[in-house]
Order: structure tokens, then sequence, then C-alpha cells
């Protein structure tokens, strides 16, 4: 049976709710994912109500639906929002219930951000070993915050039924197995999605000489951008590193003296101007905020470069790699099962290895390599496009509802 606009005389409209706390895309990767996916799903025939706490407005595709969730602390609003959530879900008629956020209710839980468990073990790893990090370790453990996110997700992926699963990488799914124990039988790998660059060659160099003279860059310039609204976690720090290796000439034997960093994202820069400071780099290590200008940036640097200690599958280094602009990231992204080495970009271990990123960095330094990476990003990006993940998310629903699995909500 198929669902959608397309097939209204046979079935009707499939109406979906999907659950996520907060919507705001100025919040990152999981946030515009979502957004990009729910109206891909609206344009394939859904009926697609956004369940989340944010105060927008609802658009020709996307109704939303606001949920108050009150509290003085966050993990207590959490609950709030997740406890108000599987009410309203259940009072009313969906077909669906997609969980980002977890939630009791969810006939499928697509953890965007991915597990908790995960996250707290690499949120972790970014702290000195020892006594600070078994200190920061408690902490976490015993926040209110995390009891309650984390206790959710138990709950629903210890449910019985069980939901199914949507991992957005490898990497998730074996945090599924390693965190939960899930051995795959409900776990559904559909890779994170990213809409094609489709912008104009001459628009391209208009946006690249644009952005080079804002920032004083000359053409010839090696300009390395990264994107991070949590910039400890994305590895900034180690960026500024590898760059202060370049400059001081302990990569290959050669200084690299007109190499710059272009830092996007809200998060606040003082300390890592610091660290710029006393390696003698701040004049090489340009902040320039949040932007609604991502594809000029894009189109404006040689090399993204990403080494998060975290990510299920980083959208921006898809968005990189489908503007044909090549990625340096690490293997706690799951974006990197789409790098092979040398031709889309590379992976290194661990953002900690800090000679390792120079490295990575001193090769892409090298513009014939650049254009040949350039060639590779958007066609190994092109069958992961957001509109086929909404179509591979949209068969799962349709299996599920044919089967008999889903309750409407009904799930307590």
């Amino acid at each position: 049976m198929r669902w959608g606009r397309r097939y209204r005389g046979l079935a009707g409209v499939m109406k979906v709710a999907v659950v996520i706390e907060r919507l705001e895309t100025w919040r990152g990767g999981a946030e515009t994912s979502t957004v990009q996916f729910a109206g891909h799903l609206a344009r394939l025939g859904c009926e697609v109500h956004m369940i989340t706490t944010s105060q927008q407005p609802s658009t020709p595709e996307l109704r939303i639906v606001p949920i108050r969730a009150n509290g003085a602390l966050r993990g207590a609003r959490t609950l709030v929002f997740a406890r108000r959530a599987a009410r309203y879900v259940r009072e009313h008629s969906f077909d669906i219930v997609h969980g980002i956020t977890p939630c009791v209710a969810a006939d499928v839980y697509q953890p965007r951000g991915g597990t908790v468990p995960e996250t707290l073990e690499r949120n972790l790893a970014m702290r000195p070993r020892g006594g600070v990090r078994s200190l920061k370790r408690v902490s976490q453990q015993i926040s209110l915050k995390y009891q309650v996110v984390a206790g959710l997700e138990r709950r629903l992926l210890k449910r019985q039924p069980s939901p199914w699963v949507i991992a957005i990488s490898d990497y998730v799914t074996r945090q599924l197995g390693q965190h939960y124990g899930l051995d795959g039988s409900r776990v559904r790998r559909i890779f994170n999605g990213v809409d094609p660059d489709i912008t104009p060659a001459a628009e391209r160099v208009a946006q690249r000489a644009d952005l080079r003279l804002q920032f004083g860059l000359a053409d010839d310039d090696l300009v390395l951008l990264c994107v991070a609204h949590n910039f400890k976690l994305k590895g900034v720090a180690k960026l500024i590193e590898a760059l202060a290796l370049r400059r001081q000439g302990r990569v290959n034997g050669s200084r690299a003296d007109r190499t710059f960093a272009v830092i996007v994202g809200h998060d606040n820069p003082r300390s890592f101007a610091r660290l710029a400071q006393r390696l003698g780099v701040a004049d090489r290590v340009l902040f320039a905020g949040s932007t609604q200008r991502m594809p000029a940036f894009l189109h404006g640097a040689d090399v993204l470069v990403h080494p998060t200690y975290y990510d299920p599958c980083s959208r921006v280094v898809l968005e990189a790699m489908a503007a044909g602009l090549p990625a340096v990231t690490t293997r706690y992204n799951g974006a990197a099962e789409l790098i092979t080495e040398g031709r889309e970009g590379y992976v290194i271990d661990s953002p900690e290895d800090v000679a390792a990123l120079a490295d990575r960095i001193e090769r892409l330094a090298d513009e014939k390599h650049r254009r040949e990476c350039a060639r590779w990003g958007p066609l190994t990006t092109e069958p992961v496009s957001m509109r086929a993940h909404a179509e591979r998310v949209l068969a799962l629903y349709e299996e599920l509802i044919a089967s008999g699995e889903c309750r409407r909500g009904g799930y307590r």
C-alpha cells in the first residue's frame, strides 16, 4: 500500500508526528537536518506535524505543534516535554510517531545527535586524563539533565515491542549495539542526507571573491573553514594547534605563512582567541560568528577542517563534499564513512593527533590535489541526498504500517 498525495484516492494522506524538543536551526546540524527531512517528507505527500517546544509559525509544508515545557532546570523541562508530547500523540490520530527526542510513544526513533551514553563518553574524551575526567564523569552522571535524557532513551529502547531505530551512520549502529545490546534486527541504517549544491559556477566565483574581500584574504591564500556551535567538542583548539605547527615550519620542514582558519559558529571564542595568541597565530585565526550564508563560506574556502571529538554524522562535512570542498575529519564522525583517504579528503584517528591533522592539511595545500577532491565530493554525496533519505524513511513507515506494528502513539 502506498501513501501520500500521489495516492490520496487509495489511502488518504499519511499523518506523521515528528517529536523534537528544540527545533531552532541555529542550534546545529541535527535541528537543521530534521527541518529539511520533514520538508522533503511533506513534499513526498505526508502531512507532517512537528511536536516541539519551539514557538515557530507553521508553514504550508510543516504544521508546528508547540508544547509548553515549564521548569527551572533543563532536565525538568525535557521530562515535561517528553510526557506532554507522548500524551499529545496518543490523543491525536497519527499513522507514524517519529521521535528525534526520545519519546516513549515513538514507532520510530532516530537519534540524530547520537546515543546518550556515547555523547557522554565522547564529551569526556575532551577532558584531561585522570582526576579531571573522573570528576566530570561523576558530575555528568548525577546531573538531572543526563539522568532524564538517558532514562528516556533507555526506557524507549527497552520497551516491548521496541521501536524501529534509524541510525544515520554505521557509527551510530555500533553505538546502539555497544550501549543497548541491539542486534540490528530492528535497526535500519539510513545515512544522513544533504541537499546537492546547485549553485551556478559564476555565482560560486563571486561568492569566493566576496568572502575573501570581507576578511582581507588573497585569492591564493589557503583558507581552512571550521564550522561549529560547540568549539571544544568540534576540535577548534586542535585546528589552531595544527595551524601553529605549519606556521612554525614543523610540517615537512616548510613554513606556511599564508594559511588562515575561518571559524564559523555562535560559541564564545575568547579562550580560543587566547590560545591562538599564545601560539603566535592570532593573525591567522578569524572568528566569523554565526551566519546565514553557509554556501558562501563553503565556496570561499579551500578545505573544511572538522577535527571533531564526536559527530554521529556531521552535516557540515556532507555539505562541504557536496560543494566540492575537501574535508579533513576524525573517525569519531559518521560522515567519515563516506571519505576514501585522499579522494574526498582525509580521516585521522583522533583529534588529539595534531601532527596528523597538520600533515593532512599540508597535503591539501596542493591545489591540483584539491581540484581532484572537488571532483569526487559531489559524486560521493549524490546517493545520500536529503530527498533520498526521506524516501527511505517513508519506505520504512510503509513497511511498519503494512505489518500492523504501529500503535498510533499508543505505547506506554
